[in-house]
């Protein structure tokens, strides 16, 4: 405070550990203050009793996980027939924090679902690009770029109700609802085919992945200018941001994969898949597997001595 009872600097603290300061004197200047967080990894163990989400909400796992694991695991594990129960789920996640507050939203690392005659394990990468890979015994069977990274899957392939029109039809793609704005890519390499406008699609990016499979992106909100058509592009490569143009009731994205002009499931499509397998195959990907492995098994281990100590 100043002799006269008025205050010399004003702090306010916003979301995700961000503080804004004003000080006051002669002239009044602000500043943000945005704290380097400290990145925690954290690891957990669970058993499958009724379905995955509880299973990761009952362990005190972050459940939104459960997206992730259906993005990447759905088509090639049926959840209904598959999981009978006492199946065990081990994960390894990130988190930020700021003095011991968690910000923004944890994010998957590496998960392992143990089947009893069949082991899945899933790697996420750190680079940015959302570029997943997923192992059975310990070869690849997958590669999944997510088309917007961290996004929510808000609705799946196949016949559904209509949420604009009312009624039944078939639902050709799956949607990722996320901010306006958010950055879309492509989930596999190829050239792109279409720039523009496509009735209900609204503003779209498609692109050829050889001349059997295409991929298209719509309810964009805008493309990048330096992007064109006949462009090559690579897995991960931003063409565009989530909007809401066309037939939407609110900021996503409706990503397709079509296969000789038909739609296809892309969560269980495999020939997408064949276009960047290639880069996760050999010694490279695995020494990924092992080295998510060991970073689980660290980060188990870690977090049983803490607990020990705690009781002791």
């Amino acid at each position: 405070m100043s002799a006269n009872g008025s205050p010399r600097r004003v702090a306010l603290d916003v979301d995700e550990g961000v503080r804004v300061e004003a000080t006051f004197g002669d002239t009044l200047s602000t500043r943000v203050v945005s704290p380097e967080p400290e990145i925690v990894v954290l690891a957990g163990t669970t058993r499958i009793e009724s379905s995955i989400f509880a299973a990761l909400e009952d362990s005190g796992i972050p459940p939104r996980f459960a997206v992730d694991l259906a993005q990447m695991l759905g088509g090639t594990v049926d959840f209904r027939r598959d999981l009978g129960g006492g199946e065990t789920l081990r994960l390894l996640w990130r988190e930020a924090r700021v003095e011991g507050d968690t910000i923004g939203q944890p994010k998957i690392a590496f998960a392992s679902l143990d089947l009893g005659d069949a082991l899945y394990e899933v790697v996420w990468p750190e680079d940015g690009t959302g570029r997943a890979t997923m192992y059975l015994n310990g070869e690849v069977v997958r590669v999944f770029a997510e088309p917007v990274k961290g996004a929510r899957l808000s609705s799946v392939f196949g016949r559904r109700k209509h949420p604009i029109y009312g009624n039944v039809r078939m639902h050709t793609g799956v949607d990722f609802a996320a901010p306006r704005g958010t950055s879309v890519r492509a989930t596999a390499p190829g050239r792109i085919a279409f720039i523009g406008r496509r009735g209900g699609y609204g503003r779209v990016v498609e692109i050829a992945h050889g001349t059997e499979t295409m991929t298209r992106y719509a309810h964009l909100s805008a493309v990048p200018d330096s992007l064109a058509e006949g462009q090559r592009i690579a897995a991960g490569d931003t063409i565009g941001r989530v909007g809401a143009t066309g037939t939407a009731t609110g900021p996503n994205l409706h990503y397709e994969v079509r296969v000789d002009g038909r739609p296809t499931d892309p969560l269980s499509d495999k020939r997408l898949s064949e276009a960047i397998e290639g880069e996760a195959q050999g010694d490279a990907g695995l020494d990924r597997l092992t080295e998510a492995r060991a970073r689980l098994e660290d980060a188990l281990a870690s977090d049983l001595a803490s607990n020990t100590t705690e009781r002791l």
